[in-house]
């Protein structure tokens, strides 16, 4: 299925009854092989997959294409949803997954930064010696964390989510996303400290 068929839903949707239907008999429908079944849950999910992919991305041009791809990843997956959550969550999830991965593939190239704030907010980086490279510093210093320790300090202060957001996209629960926010900012403190403050 090309970008054009999952994101364009047929003429004539409206007459056919679908948006009647509720989202689970859709996703039947859909793993059946019937694509205009498909191409309504994309017109009902499409702003929410959207409003994901931006927050994430803050972009909206990237946005789109985070949209895009999170359609046809879904598209691709769709035969393996089981329906343990509702279409919505899912699709949440995959959206957030297409874009923490492009996410991720920016920060091994180097292209993902950390505002100002987020080094603002890291009390061992207040006093650095020179502000106007402390955002490189702290990018750098990001990439030394494991992956998920990196994916959430990033989630936090670069994209802004708020926790109960990131324990979703990472599905886990409330606590053990605190627990990992507070075990990352250490490691990330120790790591500043002996990146920045050592060399400096």
């Amino acid at each position: 299925m090309t970008r054009a068929a999952v994101i364009t839903a047929p003429a004539g949707i409206k007459e056919s009854g679908l948006e009647r239907l509720e989202d689970a008999v859709l996703v039947r429908q859909s793993q059946s092989g019937d694509r205009d079944a498909f191409s309504e849950l994309v017109r009902r999910h499409q702003h929410l997959v959207y409003n994901v992919s931006y927050r994430f991305m803050r972009d909206a041009a990237q946005a789109e294409d985070m949209a895009q791809e999170a359609f046809l990843k879904a598209f691709r997956l769709l035969k393996g949803f089981r329906g343990d959550c509702s279409f919505t969550t899912w699709m949440y999830r995959v959206t957030s997954s297409v874009c923490l991965t492009e996410l991720s593939r920016r920060k091994r190239r180097g292209e993902v930064e950390l505002p100002r704030e987020a080094g603002n907010n890291i009390k061992a980086v207040e006093h650095a010696p020179e502000e106007a490279d402390m955002k490189e510093q702290i990018r750098r210093c990001v990439t030394y964390l494991s992956d998920r320790y990196a994916t959430i300090i990033t989630l936090y202060y670069l994209n802004g989510s708020s926790y109960d957001e990131i324990a979703q996209v990472m599905d886990v629960p409330l606590g053990t996303l605190k627990t990992w926010m507070f075990r990352a900012r250490k490691q990330l403190r120790h790591i500043v400290e002996k990146e920045v403050f050592a060399n400096g």
